[in-house]
């Protein structure tokens, strides 16, 4: 079966891309970088694709690098006769810039889409989008997968009978609802208001968690500084723990210190993105073997919903 798939990573998540190669049972494929001295780079496949289904591996967080090196293997994929392109991005980059906010601004994440599909992708699969909606920017199919598949067992292998589910924000109340009732718990949500990007102003809790475990869910963690402020917060009304599950760590700028510093008992996070250093307080889940398996079905046309 596996005779016609082959398995590539770019260079900005070539840990995890290895994980989805060995659970898949494929050796990764051998990528060459060509690195000029202007930091132009140019990617090659050292192996033939031609009528081959092929997986090209790639988180697209900052720098944009790594989403160019994606377009660029894609469009070496397709001038090699590759039979099919699938791109999967466990961190869609530019996924924040889904609509027009202010005006004169770019709607990035539909750029990206275009771009993707200009390069000759036939598919996109990706994890925890920033916004729904960004399936429809494709005009190809998208997989879009939940990091909940990973993160429910962790959860109710720590349950004391005293969880509430938390959302960070309003924005996020939709995926801890979700969570709550796939749990029977209660929820609470943090209202915030900001004055500029990436810097609360102000922040409230809606709803009872005092002698509560509150675990708090969010899409990704950026700067942390919504994280940090929303434990302390719910510390200082009454609650006994504070666990955050966040699906991308993306955490930029002083990320570890707040981490480090907060009242945060622990920070669960997936290998979309590889960590920038150690801390003791932030465990990471795999994803591996949540792609392999929807690859394998992807292969033998077979329905994925039960990973939805």
């Amino acid at each position: 079966m596996s005779a016609g798939v082959k398995i590539f990573s770019g260079r900005a998540t070539m840990g995890l891309a290895k994980e989805i190669a060995d659970n898949y049972g494929l050796a990764l494929g051998n990528v060459a970088v060509t690195q000029f001295s202007d930091g132009e780079f140019q990617p090659s496949f050292e192996e033939t694709v031609r009528g081959q289904d092929v997986f090209l591996i790639q988180s697209t967080m900052p720098p944009t690098e790594n989403l160019f090196e994606l377009l660029l293997m894609i469009d070496a994929a397709k001038r090699a006769s590759a039979k099919s392109i699938v791109a999967v991005i466990p961190y869609f980059g530019f996924a924040r810039q889904d609509r027009k906010d202010k005006p004169r601004v770019a709607i990035g994440s539909k750029l990206v889409a275009s771009m993707l599909e200009t390069a000759g992708v036939d598919r996109v699969m990706t994890m925890d989008l920033h916004a729904d909606q960004i399936q429809g920017f494709f005009e190809k199919p998208v997989d879009h997968l939940y990091a909940s598949t990973i993160f429910l067992p962790y959860i109710k292998s720590l349950d004391t009978g005293n969880l509430i589910m938390a959302a960070p924000d309003a924005g996020g109340a939709k995926r801890a609802n979700s969570y709550s009732k796939k749990l029977n718990t209660g929820l609470a949500i943090c209202h915030k208001q900001r004055k500029v990007a990436n810097e609360i102003a102000e922040m409230t809790v809606i709803g009872d968690v005092s002698g509560k475990d509150v675990i708090l869910l969010d899409d990704m963690v950026d700067t942390a500084g919504t994280l940090a402020k929303a434990a302390d917060l719910f510390m200082e009304n009454g609650a006994t723990s504070v666990r955050a599950f966040c699906t991308h760590a993306v955490l930029s700028g002083e990320a570890y210190d707040r981490i480090n510093k907060s009242s945060l008992t622990e920070l669960v996070v997936t290998n979309s993105i590889p960590l920038k250093q150690k801390s003791d307080k932030i465990k990471v889940l795999s994803v591996a073997h949540l792609y392999a398996e929807v690859m394998h079905s992807l292969i033998k046309h077979e329905s994925i919903s039960a990973h939805f």
